[in-house]
């Protein structure tokens, strides 16, 4: 834990020593490199408006660099039943055996170091701005809101990788050094309050995107939210959360070919960067044939593939193949342009047919059946199949599941926490992977950097 807080002390640091010299880069007296514009204290940052939203609005450029928003999309995706990894990397291929060693770099930086990173900057942002007097007052409740879902969001994926972690919540970041991990439970519930205090502070209109869903927003929040509950078994707010995305009139489910653009009427949150094409790249993004010189890097496993129902146009529209060496095979699909240039494809984080699915599962554990199939139906029925033949709770939960599998593949994780979240995770993977796959795999282990730096750190069963 300790190099992690090193890390964000320096980078906090080149967040005011950067924020300094956009605000002022006009003043000839920061010219000079040895005026100590790193000495702009918190308080000054979240005194004025212009410079409290620039603090705000640089943790989205941090959230695109970082795991939580690309790298989790195909570490998970390894990891679990929907990628096949084809590289030589070291670090990968303990990813793609679901059998990871707590020396893993990859595991490290990505889950773990970026995730306090992102912890840290909210928490900095949190304290200025409930310290602050000077603020508009209903810009200062967006930024409160829009930093506490930023916390929320990396504690979210700290507890689905590690369980119980470090809650760290206090701005001073030698205060969080030497904390040992809280109870998973005790993360879930923090999250939970940071959910529920981001809806309550938030607008329902996009903040500063020009008509684009790229900050976060009063139904971001609650859907982030409802996901949240779901997961947690909590079906009654589940159900409730959705509910209040699916009725809001601001979402409706857009054409198969327009839900990754950047002016999807589906979207409920997006981010306006292009990290995630880089993240696969070329041979991970590139749907012409001609061009391809080695096999995919990720590759859909074609028990994957075998998923989706004859008829079912997200496998046309979401996933393509190309043939190395007499060789077929499939890829994810569901962004298009084949490098990291500027166009109209974002990151989305958030979208409405997870809702849909969210309350579908949530009303069939309430045996709420009807209500369960018309949610299913919807999603079913926009991909070109018929309403749902599942009319008993087991059979609609088995139907559920398979329809979050081939709607929500690739994206953030959500089948390995899908996975775990039903008690399916050895039942799956360990048909897939017997050779490397071990019950105490459900969680990663604790990075092994961090405990010998924090002593008060307790490894996760099954990992030296």
């Amino acid at each position: 834990m300790k190099l992690s807080i090193t890390y964000l002390i320096k980078r906090y640091t080149l967040g005011l020593v950067l924020l300094a010299s956009f605000i002022f880069s006009s003043c000839s007296k920061f010219v000079a490199t040895d005026t100590a514009p790193s000495l702009v204290s918190i308080g000054e940052v979240y005194k004025t408006d212009a410079t409290a939203t620039a603090a705000v609005s640089a943790m989205y450029s941090y959230s695109n660099n970082i795991t939580l928003l690309g790298n989790i999309s195909y570490l998970d995706g390894i990891y679990a039943d929907e990628l096949q990894y084809t590289g030589t990397s070291t670090n990968l291929l303990e990813f793609a055996g679901s059998n990871i060693s707590s020396t893993n770099s990859s595991s490290e930086s990505n889950f773990w170091t970026y995730s306090y990173y992102m912890i840290g900057q909210a928490n900095l942002a949190i304290d200025g701005l409930t310290n602050s007097t000077t603020l508009t007052p209903s810009l200062k409740s967006q930024l409160l809101g829009e930093a506490k879902f930023f916390r929320a969001f990396a504690f979210f994926y700290l507890a689905h990788h590690f369980g119980g972690v470090p809650l760290s919540l206090s701005a001073t970041q030698i205060d969080n050094a030497f904390l040992p991990r809280s109870a998973a439970d005790e993360i879930w519930a923090q999250v939970i309050s940071d959910l529920k205090d981001a809806e309550a502070l938030l607008p329902t209109a996009y903040a500063g995107t020009s008509g684009q869903r790229g900050r976060v927003n009063k139904w971001a929040a609650a859907a982030l939210l409802a996901r949240t509950y779901l997961y947690n078994k909590d079906y009654v707010n589940a159900e409730a959360q959705a509910t209040l995305v699916i009725s809001s009139g601001t979402y409706s489910l857009d054409a198969l070919s327009n839900v990754f653009i950047n002016t999807s009427k589906e979207t409920i949150l997006q981010f306006a960067t292009y990290y995630g094409y880089s993240t696969f790249g070329p041979n991970y993004r590139t749907t012409t044939s001609a061009t391809t010189v080695a096999p995919p890097i990720y590759v859909l496993y074609p028990t994957f593939t075998n998923s989706f129902e004859p008829g079912d146009t997200r496998k046309t529209s979401w996933v393509d193949s190309t043939t190395y060496n007499a060789v077929k095979y499939y890829r994810i699909n569901k962004y298009k342009l084949p490098t990291a240039t500027a166009g109209n494809e974002f990151n989305v984080i958030l979208r409405l047919a997870e809702q849909y699915l969210i309350r579908a599962e949530a009303r069939a554990q309430q045996v709420n059946i009807s209500g369960a199939q018309n949610d299913l139906n919807v999603v079913r029925n926009r991909a070109g199949l018929g309403n749902t033949t599942a009319s008993t709770q087991p059979l609609l939960l088995t139907a559920i599941a398979n329809e979050r599998k081939v709607e929500l593949f690739g994206e953030l994780g959500q089948r390995w926490i899908d996975l775990k979240r039903t008690g399916q995770a050895a039942a799956v993977i360990g048909a897939l992977k017997p050779a490397t796959w071990k019950s105490t795999s459900v969680l990663l282990p604790i990075p092994y950097n961090q405990i010998v730096l924090n002593n008060n750190l307790i490894q996760n069963p099954g990992y030296n």
